[in-house]
Parts: structure tokens; sequence; C-alpha cells
């Protein structure tokens, strides 16, 4: 049957079964809540993971309260045989009624009826509730809601409420999300391993349908499209076809799971990008179930899911090993985070642009420090960001590295909700539910203080122009010091912000033959000029301020140099619509921005090839070329493997960078170019004023374009329409499809747990410094051609022209192993300076590729760990990043700190992540990495508590305490069973019986 959404939009609605599973911490399905049901709850003994009768009410945790850790948020567990029976449950046949019921409230309609119930945060009657900030709200009504005393306690709800004085102590908290969202890249994975645990559960002698999601997802295919075809007017079309030739396979997969699995919907290629779309259409902002409301809230398998918060949606990014445990109704346990109030007065300067800002704000929190925390910003400020520029703001949470940069639902929102084509009787209800249950802010009203952790403020008065590179999103470079700083990256060694270029070969000139007309290359000229990426192309403003430059550089007579690969990819159709109704499209076109398609493009690696002339003039002369993106990232070997450097900017910066042709320029003092009448054109003559910005975003972005732009987008287009798929709830697979394979992960499982396990004579696979990100470990970008990978592919016949990304072909193991790690521009301290793909085999002392040394390690049986410096695992929420090092026999990661979401992959995978004590790492401690390592763990799992220390100790005599970053007891469930998946698998399985 189709049920309503919030959004007056319709989609396929699924009751989960009778016997739909339920795990401790996770919140039991809001319109199930109130009925009699045979729903199970369980979980394994941590002693013996058998199942063990237990008394029904949750024993209380115990967490310390003065215990601390400069490595990262863990709670302190209480090592009592009453913290090991939390997984010691004997399963329940009945539903538990609600702990808060009488707090059930009517939202009345002003015209008579109501809207429906909801658990009402003002009938607790407790002051702590009006100091607590709006993101710790979302989560307290999730508790209250979901609260019957066995899977969610009271004690959690009084954990949150007091969140002032228990959010330092790190304590752990359950939480559910109202949906989950998956893009392409990470959702094929997602639906492999789906389609794979059914076949286990079909293999182990259970019902394989109970493989299916209990909460909406949603997935949108927006990471396939390359700029293989720019500067034309067929772009878009050339583009797409070319899209399906190579992505026919995996689209067919994809179609097929919106049929065999309930309550996925599938939008098509074509589309939109992911976020883009969850902004403009997907995102519900209060949920309205069977009469019950409660606020929207959204897991996805894309960092950059935080665009959302924006919107006042609770959301942020996690791997697609934990979103896949999400969808099947295993717990989303979190540790209660600090937030960071982040004040805003002002307004920003004319002529200054929202990403401006966002890289200011960027640069600000990660020099506060915000890992593991919510950002909630406020202040009389807000009322001068327009929703897209909260949205800007949002997206780049990853970048700053908070969970998420919260802004709470105003009438801004309101505004923004009308314009987008949500109906008035449902922006009528959000604003109702929102201010009866203490959830909106209405800055006509006085202001309650609210605590934060820590505070932060920016008069948006000071944000200048800029631009961020050229390695790092967080190395913002005001624009009037951009050719300081660029000739400060020549000069610097290579790093972050060095290229270590010689002084006699700064100035070099590389002349080549561009169809014809002659052409030349110096360090920091663009190459690269990309519109693309969710950051920017939801913003109005932004995008129709590009199209303003274009118009005064075309009247000017500028004109960008034909070299100069130019694409737009906006991200929506929405975006099309309000450009061309401005007249606008027609004087980017003329600068070569053509519209290339609807999808992320350059942002994630998919640029495309360059000319040959232009490859060859870089490669032949070592030429430092640049790339200048309206993305948020833009880590080496990202953009395109011969762009070393690569700038941030806003879409205007970008059309004014593609007119210099270069970044080594002071756009306050040099020209960018000659005009049509023979006199200089300055930076200043092609600017657009913030009034001039204002007036075409009034005139042009209208709320009709939104709606018959979404009427249609589940629509399709020919191509989606003619794929034709099985009718069948299990996956036929090919064992020669080199897209689409069968993992290795369950085709041994029992269901006896594997129990913990350490790790004992383990070689150094690779020695990291700091800030290896999820781009370098995991597959990302084209397939390089000398690499494992394209060997596999070339020896099953398939041409290098029809590589593709590795991204495209995340659903087959074969590949991503043999790409894991094999990112161009690794820096691994055995290469000795070496930069590439390759490590030390060390019993031989061969230089192999990873792929290569991996598996002769496993040939002969010898486990193996990667030692790192901090931030290991930053980046992008990339489950590869942790599936990768598992098949190539990784057992564990030992790094002086991690990025949140790739450690929790980690362990979901049963990798083991420790921490070198604080003031330590490999350099201090004398290890060289051609060591052997013995990581003693203890073999009973009830010995074993989060946060513990561990002894490492090395066939060199060396031994050293490292911390266990296991972070949570359901973390350590997980590790027991060799991961998260296999736990979900035996719990279900378990729940039959």
């Amino acid at each position: 049957m189709y049920k309503a959404t919030s959004l007056g939009l319709f989609r396929p609605h699924h009751h989960p079964p009778s016997s739909a599973l339920r795990f401790r911490s996770l919140p039991s399905i809001p319109h199930l809540r109130s009925r009699p049901s045979s729903s199970r709850s369980l979980a394994f003994s941590r002693s013996s993971c058998s199942f063990l009768p237990r008394p029904r009410a949750r024993l209380s945790t115990g967490w310390g309260s003065d215990w601390r850790s400069p490595i990262g948020p863990r709670p302190r567990i209480r090592s009592s045989s009453t913290v090991i029976q939390l997984f010691d449950r004997k399963m329940t046949t009945t539903a538990t009624e609600n702990v808060f019921k009488d707090v059930l409230t009517s939202l009345p309609k002003p015209e008579g009826g109501e809207y429906g119930k909801y658990y009402s945060l003002p009938a607790l009657n407790d002051p702590r509730i009006d100091r607590l900030p709006y993101s710790i709200r979302i989560l307290l009504e999730s508790a209250i809601r979901n609260c019957d005393d066995f899977q969610v306690t009271k004690n959690d709800v009084e954990k949150i409420i007091d969140w002032e004085n228990t959010s330092p102590k790190l304590v752990e908290i359950p939480f559910k999300p109202a949906r989950v969202l998956l893009q392409d890249f990470t959702g094929v994975p997602a639906v492999v391993d789906l389609a794979c645990m059914r076949d286990a559960m079909n293999r182990l002698g259970s019902d394989s349908n109970k493989i299916n999601p209990l909460v909406p997802v949603d997935l949108v295919i927006d990471h396939s499209v390359q700029v293989d075809v720019a500067r034309s007017e067929n772009a878009v079309q050339a583009n797409m076809e070319l899209e399906f030739q190579r992505n026919k396979e995996r689209f067919g997969f994809l179609k097929w799971g919106s049929t065999a699995f309930r309550n996925m919907l599938v939008v098509p290629p074509g589309s939109g990008i992911v976020h883009q779309v969850n902004l403009e259409y997907l995102g519900r902002v209060v949920f309205n179930t069977d009469g019950i409301l409660y606020p929207d809230s959204v897991v996805g398998t894309d960092s950059h899911t935080t665009m959302i918060d924006g919107l006042g949606v609770a959301g942020w990014g996690v791997g697609g090993i934990e979103a896949e445990a999400a969808m099947l109704g295993q717990p989303m346990s979190m540790v209660l985070p600090g937030v960071v109030g982040f004040k805003l007065t002002g307004k920003l300067r004319n002529g200054v642009t929202a990403t401006d800002l966002v890289l200011t704000v960027t640069q600000m929190l990660r020099k506060h420090g915000v890992v593991g925390k919510f950002v909630e910003f406020y202040g009389e400020g807000m009322g001068e960001l327009s929703l897209a520029d909260r949205a800007t703001i949002a997206n780049m949470s990853p970048e700053y590295g908070a969970t998420m940069g919260f802004f709470p639902v105003d009438h801004v929102t309101l505004q923004y909700l009308k314009l987008t084509g949500r109906s008035d009787e449902t922006v009528s209800l959000i604003e109702a539910y929102l201010r009866a249950n203490k959830m909106f802010v209405d800055y006509n009203e006085p202001q309650k203080e609210r605590v934060y952790s820590s505070y932060l403020e920016l008069d948006l008065a000071d944000v200048e122009p800029c631009i961020s590179g050229p390695k790092r999103p967080h190395d913002r470079v005001p624009l009037k010091e951009m050719k300081a700083d660029w000739h400060s990256c020549l000069d610097n060694k290579v790093g972050f912000k060095g290229f270590a270029v010689p002084k006699d070969s700064q100035e070099k000139v590389a002349k080549f033959d561009f169809h014809g007309q002659p052409a030349e290359l110096k360090h920091g000229s663009v190459v690269i000029a990309a519109i693309t990426s969710c950051t920017n192309t939801s913003n109005p403003s932004v995008m129709l301020g590009a199209g303003l430059v274009a118009k005064k550089a075309c009247q000017l007579g500028l004109q960008v140099k034909p070299w100069v690969k130019t694409s737009l990819a906006p991200g929506s159709g929405v975006v099309t619509k309000y450009l061309l109704k401005s007249g606008l499209q027609e004087y980017l076109n003329q600068q070569g921005f053509h519209i290339v398609g609807y999808g992320c493009t350059t942002c994630i690696g998919n640029s495309g090839d360059l000319d040959e002339s232009v490859a060859a003039a870089i490669s032949d002369n070592d030429i430092v070329a640049a790339a200048v993106l309206s993305g948020n990232r833009n880590f080496e070997g990202r953009v395109h493997p011969l762009t070393r450097a690569n700038y941030l900017a806003s879409p205007p910066l970008v059309v004014a960078y593609a007119l210099a042709g270069t970044v080594d320029i002071d756009f306050e003092k040099e020209p960018i170019g000659t005009g049509k009448d023979g006199k200089s054109i300055y930076f200043k003559d092609i600017w657009p004023s913030t009034e001039e910005i204002a007036q075409v975003v009034q005139s042009s972005v209208l709320p009709e374009m939104f709606k018959s732009t979404y009427e249609a987008i589940t629509k399709g287009n020919p191509m989606w329409n003619q794929l034709t798929v099985p009718a069948t709830t299990l996956y036929s697979w090919d064992t020669n499809s080199m897209y689409i394979h069968e993992p290795p992960y369950f085709k041994d499982m029992t269901m006896a747990p594997p129990g913990p396990h350490g790790v004992k004579n383990a070689y150094c696979l690779l020695n990291f410094g700091d800030s290896i990100t999820t781009d370098h470990i995991s597959p990302a970008g084209s397939i390089h051609k000398d690499s494992p990978a394209a060997k596999y592919l070339l020896e099953r016949g398939v041409d290098r022209r029809d590589f593709n990304s590795y991204g495209s072909r995340r659903g087959n193991d074969e590949i991503m192993a043999r790409g894991t790690f094999a990112n161009i521009r690794l820096v691994n301290k055995f290469l000795k300076g070496e930069v590439g793909p390759k490590t030390i085999h060390i019993p031989t002392g061969d230089k192999l590729y990873v792929f290569e040394a991996a598996m002769r390690y496993k040939a002969d049986g010898y486990d193996t760990i990667v030692l790192a410096g901090a931030e290991y695992g930053s980046g992008s929420s990339r489950d590869w990043a942790a599936k990768g090092p598992m098949l190539l026999g990784v057992k564990a990661v030992i790094a002086k700190s991690f990025e949140r979401i790739h450690r929790s992959n980690l362990v979901g995978m049963g990798i083991i992540p420790l921490c070198f004590k604080p003031g330590e790492e490999a350099e201090t401690l004398g290890l060289t990495g051609y060591e052997s390592y013995t990581i003693d763990l203890p073999s009973c799992i009830s010995d074993i508590r989060p946060g513990q220390d561990i002894t490492v100790v090395t066939d060199s005599g060396k031994s050293f305490t490292c911390t266990l970053r296991f972070d949570t007891e359901v973390e350590l469930a997980y590790f027991n069973h060799g991961g998260i998946l296999p736990f979900v698998i035996r719990n279900l399985i378990s729940s039959q019986h």
C-alpha cells in the first residue's frame, strides 16, 4: 500500500513483519509502539555468546564521573557483571508500554480536529529542557518516544535531559534515525551486502526475507556521471549515454534492489545530487506516521548528509556498514555529544559569498576542535542567512570535523519549505508541532538562554573573499593573499602547503599545440574549472552569481581559454530552470560552462580525461597544474591525477579563475585579461554586487520550478525505464560480472560467534604519518593503467577505455581489494620519500604494490597491521576504507587518533582500532615498522572493556601501551561476532527460534 508522508509525497510504505527484530537501544517503530506484537529483543552473552535469561529492566551502566581522555569520546565502562548483562537478554515476546505514555499529547488544528499526537517535552515540566541545545532536544524526543524501559530506559532519558552535566562524561545513549539516505557509490555495496546477507540467511536455513529495511531508505543515483564531454550543447545527453553504457549492470542491480527490498525508494540517474534532492524533496522536517508526530532525522552513507542540518533536520554521515545495520533494526549507539554554540552576528559585506563564509567557518571550527561534537548556530545574524547559505555551511561539517552543524527551524526554514513546493498544510503542521514541542526558534521573541559546551562567535561583516587549498579544504587563503601564498607553496617542501619546485624552474613555460592553435601552461595554470558539488549547486545566489560573472565577461570581451576544461553540473533540475529563466545560462555556455550532467562529477574525481595535448604538456614538463572547483574536497589525487593543486572556490570565483587561466594572480592589482576594446579588465569589472545577485534570485527562483521538477523525479528517463530486472527476492550472481560480485564475508559463517581475537607476530603492511584520508585508503577515482586492479580487468577481457572508476565498481570486492591503498599520492614511510601505492614486503625486502604484498603475507599465514599518525581515516565516509583493509588481512590499526566514522567502520569489519597514548607515536617509541607486532587481547569478551589499556609487544623487545578504541558496549558485541553484519544475521536467525 502507499502511505502519505508529511510532504504530501507518496512512497511505498510497508509495515515490518510482526516478528521483526528489536535490539537493545533500538527505538521501536513508532506506529507499532502501542500495539501488541511478537517482536523479540535479544543480545548475546559477552562471556559465552549464548542466550541467557535476564531480568527485563535494564541495569545502570554506572558511567564514571571524572574520566577523561584527549584521544576521543569514549564512555567509561564499569567492569562488572551488571554491565556484561546488557547484552545477555532473554528474547521477549511482547512489546512494552511506553514509560512516558502520560505525555502523549494531541496537537490541535486551528480549524478544528487534530494534526496527530506527539510526545510532549513541555509536559515533562523539567526546567533543564529549556536550557538544552535544540539539537539535543531531537535526541531527547526520540528517547522519550521510544522509551519502553527495556530498549530505551528512563535512565537514558535522564542522561539526555541532564545533558549539561552528563555530556562531559561521554555517556552512551541510544538513537534511532527516522530514515536512511544512500547514494549509488555507497548504495551499491550496501545493496550487495543486503543481497549477500539474504543468501547467508538462506544457507543457514532461515527466512531470507527477514533482510529488509525497517525504516524508509532513499537511494539517489548521482555519483556515476563523468565529464567525458564538455563545452557542448549536447553534453548532458552524451555523458548520460556514456554513463549508462558503463553502469548499465550497476543500475540494473539497483533497480532490482528497489523491487526486491521493501521500504526502498531509488531516484534514477540524471535527477540531481543526493544532498540537494534531500534538501529540496526528501526532507520531511516532521514525520506524521499513523498519527504520531516526530522530528525527521537521517543518517546517510555520504558524509555530506549533514547538508540537511541546514533545514533543521538532524542528520550526519555514517559508513555503509553502519547504515546497513540501521536499516535492519540495529541500534544507533552513540556517545552523547558536546555542542559548540556558534553565534552569528552582523551581515555579509557586498560581494562576499556563502562559499567565503563556509570556508571561514571551516577554518575557525577546525582550529577550535569539534571532532565528535555537534555545532549549533544561533544569534541575530541567522536572519541574514538564506536557507541555502545555511545548507552550504552545514554541508561542510565533515571538513570542519563536527558530527553535524545544526540550524534549528525558524521562519527562514518555513519560507524555504514553501519555496520548494511543500504544501501550506504541511508547513503549518511543521510549525505547529515544533512550536508546541519547544523545537522552533522565533527570533521575534525574547530568546531563552541555552547552554553550550563551548562558544564561538563570528561577525559576518568580517568575512572576506577567499579560496581554500591547494590540498585541504580547511587551508583557507584570503583572495588578496593568494598570489603570495601560491609562491610560498611552490617554494615549500612537499606537504599540504608545498610542492618543492626549484627556484630556477618556477617560471617554466610549457608550449604546446592545442588543436592547431598555440597554447602554453605554467605552474599554477588552471586546466580544470568546475562548478560542481552539492556544497554550492543548491545555492541560487552563488549559481546565479557565476552566471553574472560570465555575462559581464562576455560583454567586455573576455573569453576562457579553450584548453581549460570547464563544466557545470547542477545539483538538481531546478538550477537549470532558474539559469534559463534568468537568461544567464547563455553566457555560461559562451564561457564553456555548459551543463554536463546532474551529479557530483569533478568533486568526486569524475572530471574525465584532459585533452591529450594538455595532459602531455603537464606530464612532459612536470607542471604543477591547478583545478578550481566549487566543491568541498580537494585532497591529493581526488580531482584529477594531473592536477596537483586543487582549490575550492565559490562558483563565481571558479568562472573568474577560468577567465584568468591561472591561480598565480593578484585579483586586486593584476588584470584578468584584455577586453575587446584593448583595455585591461580587472576582477572588480566582472564581479557582481550583492544587490545585483539578490534581484536576479528574486525574479528567477520560483516555487513552480521545484514542484514541476520533483513531480517527475521518480519517472526516470528512457534509458532507466528500459532496464529490465528479474522479479526475484534472491539475487542471481553472475560470476563473470566485473561490477557486481558476491563478497566472501559470510561464506563460512556459522551460528557460533568467533569471539575476540588478538594479533600475533603480525607484520606492518603500511607505515603512515598524519592525515591519511579515506581517499588514500579506499579505492577512488580512476583506475591507474599499471595497478593490480587494471591487471585484473585486463586479464578478464575489459578494455582499458572501459575501466570506469573505482567508485563505479564498488560492488565487486575483487577489484576493490586490489584498489585499496592504491592512491597514487600515498605517502608510506617505508618508501623513504617516494610517493605511490607500493610498500615493502618486510621478510624479503621486495617493493610491491600494496595488494601484492598483502596477498603474499596472507599466503604465508601472516596477519598485518597498519601504523598511522593523527586523523587517520578523515574525509568521506567510505565503507570500503574498512572493507578493503579487512580483505587484505589487516587485523589492527594503531594510530594517534581516528576520524569518527572510519574508526566505527573498522570495528564494524572486525579490525581492532588502537590509539597511542597522548604524547606518543611510532617515532617517539622508536618503532620503524619493520618489527613484528603482537597485540594481546583477552580471549574472553567479558574481560574486554571499551577504552581499556592494551599492551603491544614487538619482536625487537619493545613493549608499549595503547588505548583500545572500542568506544561502546555495542561495538564490543560487534567485535565478538566478527563484525556488525554477522551480528545482525545471527540475531535475526535466533529471533525466529
